[in-house]
């Protein structure tokens, strides 16, 4: 079994502030996932077990995430399974990793040079090296040996490749270099997405064990090689998630805002239908298209929410809003109802006013600070308005923009 990417209780900061979300399920997503890793590699009888990088999930503030690994090892080592373990960029944060007990089964590769671990009974070597430090920028594999003769060589290697969107490039290498050492099978980590790169020889990331953010879609787990006679004979994907996230978009092309809920309720039934697997799902919805409600919608996101929230509650107790996302615009044509032409100048001039949008932003920016220090916020978690991540981006022409089409709605409204 091939596994990479566990994260083990990743602390995933930030989900209070998402109401109605199951947060202690989502925090014990990761140990549940694994969970489930150590049954499948007991129930496929697996022969050993390679983890390509990041078990863990930067520096723990305690010993608990540890002796938890040790005791689901235990469940392995009383099975004869060895387990084959990299450390990763976020492996190397924490200083705990280096003090843990590793149970006798649990084979460590280290930081200083690769090293090579063989199984005489399958004859298999295992080739591997750690990360010393949370980022290593150098190619790791010209060091790696050359193959062991009349075995079936792997490597194991937490790296982007060449690069990887949305991925740092760490142990950056090519598809030449893993080549160059001649080994059967390349045991990847770091991109959390399950890609076979290259099947000759089969080069394979697993993805990432269990999705921790809206970023981490679909299904997660791991792959199981089998070997025969030295020849790879099937690679199979085994999905070993408890909980799913999903992007959910609602076409609003021409829809009145009061016509909404019932997009939303097709759209979100529609996704929660196709998760075969009847996992838990979260879903982020987005409304997109071009409406002539585009700005009453803008203007009351928190009423869309709480739709959002209850219809998704209707569909099943297991289908969860993260947030929702107002994309829309108005339609290319007039409105029919009119503001006075002087105020509706002022308002169209407003959207694109380079000294209003710095105004804003002498004024905003120290607010906007603090609240991000407050509240511990990224610009990644910004709220479901897009106005805070806007801000906080330092966009204030986009502010201005969401801002006078809401204004618009209201007035047109009062009109």
């Amino acid at each position: 079994m091939h596994a990479a990417d566990i994260h083990l209780d990743s602390p995933l900061r930030g989900l209070s502030r998402y109401e109605g979300l199951p947060e202690e399920d989502i925090r014990g997503a990761t140990r549940a996932a694994f969970d489930n890793l150590v049954q499948r590699a007991l129930d496929e009888e697996v022969d050993f077990v390679v983890i390509a990088g990041d078990l863990f999930d930067g520096d723990w503030k305690d010993m608990g995430t540890g002796l938890y690994f040790a005791r689901a090892m235990g469940r392995l080592a009383q099975a004869d399974v060895p387990v084959f373990l990299l450390s990763g960029n976020h492996d190397a944060e924490s200083v705990l990793t280096r003090s843990i007990p590793w149970p006798d089964n649990v084979k460590l590769f280290g930081t200083r040079r690769p090293a090579t671990h063989v199984l005489p009974e399958f004859a298999v070597a295992v080739h591997g090296q750690s990360f010393a430090t949370p980022a290593v920028t150098d190619n790791l594999v010209l060091a790696y040996p050359g193959a062991v003769e009349h075995h079936f060589n792997i490597g194991v290697l937490h790296t982007a490749l060449a690069g990887r969107q949305g991925h740092a490039a760490y142990a950056p290498c090519s598809l030449d270099d893993l080549r160059s050492k001649h080994y059967d099978y390349w045991a990847l980590g770091h991109v959390h997405e399950h890609e076979v790169v290259a099947e000759d020889p089969y080069v394979v990331f697993p993805g990432n064990t269990q999705g921790r953010t809206i970023r981490e879609t679909g299904p997660k787990g791991a792959v199981i090689v089998t070997v025969e006679d030295a020849q790879i004979v099937t690679i199979e994907h085994v999905e070993l998630d408890v909980l799913r996230w999903a992007h959910v978009e609602v076409d609003c092309t021409g829809a009145a805002a009061d016509a909404v809920a019932s997009l939303m309720r097709a759209s979100l039934l529609s996704t929660w239908q196709a998760d075969a697997a009847g996992l838990p799902l979260v879903a982020r919805v987005s409304l997109t298209g071009e409406t002539a409600d585009a700005g009453a919608l803008h203007d009351g996101v928190s009423s869309i929410r709480d739709a959002a929230r209850a219809v998704a509650a209707s569909i099943s107790p297991d289908l969860f809003i993260e947030r929702v996302k107002v994309l829309v615009g108005p339609p290319a044509q007039p409105q029919q109802i009119r503001i006075g032409d002087d105020l509706s100048s002022l308002i169209g001039q407003a959207a694109t006013d380079p000294e209003l949008a710095a105004l804003l932003a002498e004024d905003l920016s120290p607010f906007m600070l603090a609240t991000q220090t407050a509240i511990g916020q990224s610009p990644d978690d910004a709220d479901d308005e897009g106005l805070r991540r806007s801000a906080g981006d330092g966009d204030w022409t986009a502010v201005l923009q969401t801002a006078t089409l809401a204004l618009r709605s209201r007035l047109t409204g009062e009109a």
